[in-house]
């Protein structure tokens, strides 16, 4: 299987190491925000409608402290992610019934639904996997170390 290159579906612009949300639908709200400022996403309100749709059908949260929301979305320009560290706790429905404090937005173009949106979510639940991965995201102190954690590097 190909390589993924991070770098095409996250940029810094697409990261905040400061959420300031406190529940999930604001913390869905001001990642989309982003995508949406970046051009990725088109429609506001339709993507986070999308997201929140599949947040319904089956719990996104990890574990960990980490959860991944994502949308398949006709709002969506170009499949990114988008993510959000946060200083405090996000209460999420989680594996281990926790709160969150890393969440990874995926926004996924209806087009690249089957192919490109399962290589980045296997690549980066193969990232989630490692405790040491986990660990070392919660620690960083720029948007550099989060691309660089989340390329593999």
């Amino acid at each position: 299987m190909d390589k993924i290159d991070i770098s095409k579906v996250v940029s810094e612009k697409l990261i905040t190491l400061d959420l300031k949300a406190d529940t999930k639908e604001t913390a869905i709200e001001e990642l989309t925000e982003l995508l949406v400022k970046d051009g990725a996403v088109n429609n506001k309100k339709a993507f986070i409608n999308d997201v929140i749709l599949r947040e319904s059908e089956g719990v996104t949260g990890l574990g960990q402290g980490v959860a991944i929301p994502h949308g398949k979305s006709k709002a969506v320009n170009s499949t990114s992610i988008a993510v959000g560290l946060s200083k405090h706790s996000i209460k999420w429905e989680s594996l281990d019934e926790k709160p969150v404090n890393l969440i990874i937005l995926f926004a996924v173009k209806d087009e690249d639904a089957n192919t490109l949106h399962l290589k980045l979510l296997q690549h980066i639940a193969i990232l989630l996997a490692d405790d040491e991965f986990i660990k070392n995201i919660k620690k960083v102190t720029s948007k550099k170390e989060v691309i660089k954690l989340l390329s593999g590097k």
